[in-house]
């Protein structure tokens, strides 16, 4: 044995040197030829131990199990045999206490400049047996690190007291700790990456669903079982299907793809670059080993193995957490009482009570997207299982559902639609409905702007959406108009304004599912898409046109911010014509603010909100002023409309008299309302000779619409609203047109606070009842509103 302080002779590291350039080219060929990454990590783990005993004989013992009470031991990747070709090297020299540590040390730092001598990247460190057996806060990564340790060489015994019963003690002790501490730090991890797998340029170790995710997923299993039985297993062998099978076939394609980048970069570089991915699509890397493929479907192939191993580390992470506090389990178990007759809510998560009853009501599973979507909680496995179970049994092709408008508005409308939309995603639920969607499953578009697959950044414009829903209100106080923030509150109010915003939300969903099919232009494809799914969907004619109207549009905004002057009366004329409606206006004006912010994390800067908001207020008072100062004079224009109104009228009627009916009505009227209301309107007006005040009310859910059509008169506006009040509604928007002939038309919608008309019908026309008494002078407001409070 070499004098601790004597270094290896200058030809011994030289043999040693060739030895592992040889070896480590001859893997290096093995992989380029087989395409085999764990093989190769393999491969590369034996070669350095061969190496790391050789230089331990000479610094320590010739005997690879002595000195006594010394031990050199593996850690972490390198552990576990998955040493990658630019991977560090960690290890562990561990003494019984710290003299002998301390009389050790020359030799530690030889035999780690020998290793670096011969281009190896070591790190090491120096434990003792009880330090070992501590809960380091400042340092958990080395307490991690233990749960791979490997012997490699020293004192047999020593090395079994670490890891047969230190390990299993401390982690037994403080395992609560580690598991919460290793939650946090994959937390702070994924949010480092947006907390989404779908980047184009992804890291292949650090990202979620990345190989990172993987090994905390073992490291979690290892907790558990070292904690409840003192045992270690193999974390894999305990993973239910089909978590098992995923997680192998994710781990065999990013250790292949890891590999290569390796090789393909010469240093430790985990980024699949563009050309990283074009160059390893043609070598058939984690596929078929010199089959080329297409990047685009390589790169689908990439994020189906992340999104598994993401799935995989979010249920054991949910499912291990520890109540952290009382206040903490206080939260978890209020969400209890979002328990139903078909779910059941535990520490936030969903369970299904019965297994069986979606073969009878399919529409359960949206039930249950549902609950996510309003109450933002997770799915269990077991939820999990159930869907992707009931899916297997009730699909062939496309799963058709009976109303499907009615629960999937649910989910639109409720306050976190992406979790739940995501989660049908993932388990194969939202491409049943709409089998469109598969087109923009992780479909990569390359360009230099956007950052997320297709799929994502459809998913991320919703979420955009719903900051804008908690925003509105909440602004900071004093913040200069060059923050973000400031303009987010802005359009957070108009947000707040919208009648319909479920119909923008599957716009967003839909806009650019075109993307998807590469021989039509994407705007062109998406109408294409749109238009299935809108029939499957049974949505009226005018939320049809709503939609097509954003999705065919959904480009145009952004472009008229980078392409003309947004201060130009002409510009601001011609956009606002095209837009034709305020409610339209706003509807894009979000679309195009969700879109632009979901590209990338630096996309929507505050000099671009404040152009966006610009052109959204400039065009807003145009059509304010101008389709209410304009009058419709069908002599003049204004004839295309008469003619689209004409066949629906029944019985037949002359066209003078509808002409006469829409003289001198705001521009905005036309605007506002499609041939069918308007028809409607006209047919009410017919009867004023009958009945001098015409009410028609529908229920749109969640509101209802009240429209009043009579002579004018004094305080007419405010009769009605008094009205709405005694009984109890809510006005959440109104509008007055009146014609040259004095006919006014007043619409309102309100909601119904107590349901009162809702849950009793016959309610409805004693509510009509009233409100013609107090137009036509029987009846006062003042009496309403004290027979409402004596009752």
């Amino acid at each position: 044995m070499k004098p601790p302080n004597e270094a290896l002779s200058v030809s011994l590291v030289s043999s040693l040197a060739g030895s592992c350039e040889s070896g480590f080219s001859k893997i290096r060929k093995t992989f380029e030829a087989e395409g085999d990454g764990r093989a190769a990590a393999r491969e590369r783990s034996a070669l350095v131990d061969i190496l790391a005993q050789e230089v331990y004989r000479r610094f320590f013992s010739p005997d690879l199990n002595g000195p006594a009470n010394f031990c050199l031991v593996a850690l972490a990747g390198y552990g576990r045999q998955e040493l990658f070709p630019y991977s560090d090297i960690d290890l562990l020299f561990l003494s019984p206490n710290a003299a002998t540590a301390a009389s050790r040390r020359a030799g530690v730092a030889g035999l780690c400049q020998t290793l670096w001598d011969l281009r190896l990247r070591v790190g090491s460190s120096a434990r003792t047996i009880v330090e070992c057996g501590r809960l380091h806060r400042d340092n958990l990564e080395f307490n991690i690190s233990l749960l791979d340790c490997r012997y490699l060489a020293g004192d047999p015994q020593l090395f079994a007291q670490l890891r047969g019963t230190t390990i299993p003690h401390m982690v037994t002790r403080d395992g609560e700790d580690l598991v919460r501490d290793l939650a946090e730090m994959t937390r702070q991890r994924h949010a480092k990456y947006g907390n989404t797998i779908f980047h184009l340029e992804p890291n292949l170790k650090e990202a979620p669903g990345g190989l990172r995710d993987y090994q905390v997923a073992r490291w979690m299993t290892l907790i558990s079982q070292l904690g409840n039985e003192l045992k270690w297993v193999a974390p894999e062998a305990l993973w239910a299907e089909p978590f098992r099978t995923e997680s192998e076939e994710a781990l065999r394609f990013l250790s292949s793809a890891r590999c290569f980048i390796h090789y393909a970069q010469g240093r430790d570089d985990n980024q699949l670059t563009y050309e990283l991915q074009d160059r390893a699509a043609s070598a058939g890397i984690g596929r078929s080993p010199g089959v080329k493929c297409d990047p685009g479907e390589w790169m689908r192939v990439y994020f189906r193995h992340a999104r598994a191993l993401c799935r995989l580390t979010s249920q054991l992470l949910d499912e291990a957490r520890p109540v952290r506090s009382s206040l903490y389990a206080a939260v978890l178990d209020r969400k209890s009482r979002f328990s139903s007759p078909d779910f059941s809510v535990i520490r936030g998560r969903i369970f299904p009570r019965q297994p069986d009853a979606v073969q009878g009501d399919p529409s359960l599973l949206l039930r249950l997207f549902e609950l996510v979507a309003r109450h933002e909680l997770e799915l269990s496995r077991e939820a999990e299982r159930w869907v992707e179970q009931s899916l297997s049994r009730l699909t062939e092709g496309t799963l058709r559902l009976e109303g499907l408008w009615r629960p999937f508005r649910e989910i639109l409308l409720s306050p976190h639609p992406a979790a739940a939309l995501r989660a049908m995603h993932r388990l194969g639920l939202l491409v049943a409905l709409f089998p469109e969607f598969r087109a923009i499953d992780c479909l990569v578009i390359r360009d230099f702007y956007h950052r997320y697959t297709v799929d994502e950044h459809s998913f991320m414009t919703l979420e955009r959406l719903e900051a804008l829903r908690s925003a509105n209100g909440n602004a900071a106080p004093g913040r200069a108009m060059d923050s973000l923030d400031v303009w987010k509150q802005k359009f957070a109010e108009v947000f707040s304004e919208l009648e319909r915003p479920e119909l923008l939300s599957l716009s967003l969903l839909f806009h650019d599912v075109g993307k998807g099919d590469p021989s039509v232009g994407h705007v062109e494809g998406s109408l294409q898409v749109v238009e299935a799914v809108l029939g499957r969907l049974g949505l009226d004619q005018d939320q049809r046109e709503t939609v097509r109207f954003l999705v065919s549009h959904h480009l145009e905004m952004s472009a008229t911010l980078q392409r003309r002057d947004i201060f130009d009366r002409e510009t601001v004329r011609t956009f606002a014509q095209e837009m034709g409606t305020p409610e339209r206006l706003k509807m894009l004006c979000l679309l195009t603010y969700a879109d632009i912010s979901a590209v990338n994390p630096e996309a929507l800067t505050p000099w671009k909100a404040e152009m966006l908001w610009q052109l959204y207020a400039a065009a807003t008072n145009y059509l304010t002023r101008s389709l209410d100062d304009e009058r419709v004079h069908v002599t003049h224009g204004d004839v295309a409309r008469v003619q689209q109104v004409l066949p629906l009228l029944s019985p037949p009627s002359g066209e003078s008299r509808l002409i006469e009916f829409l003289e001198g009505f705001p521009r905005r009227y036309l605007e506002t309302h499609s041939p069918e209301e308007i028809a409607g309107h006209f047919q009410m007006a017919r009867r004023l000779s009958q009945e001098p005040v015409q009410v028609s009310l529908r229920f749109q859910n969640p509101l209802f619409e009240l429209t009043v059509l009579t002579a004018d008169r004094p305080f007419l506006f405010a009769s009605i609203t008094g009205t709405l009040a005694a009984w109890g509604m809510n006005i959440v928007k109104a509008d007055a047109f009146a014609n040259t002939a004095g006919t006014v038309l007043d619409t309102f919608r309100f909601m119904d606070l107590f349901r009162t008309l809702e849950l009793n019908p016959s309610e409805i026309e004693r509510f009509k009842g009233s409100l013609v008494s107090v137009l036509g002078g029987e009846a006062s407001v003042p009496e309403l509103m004290k027979a409402r409070i004596d009752s």
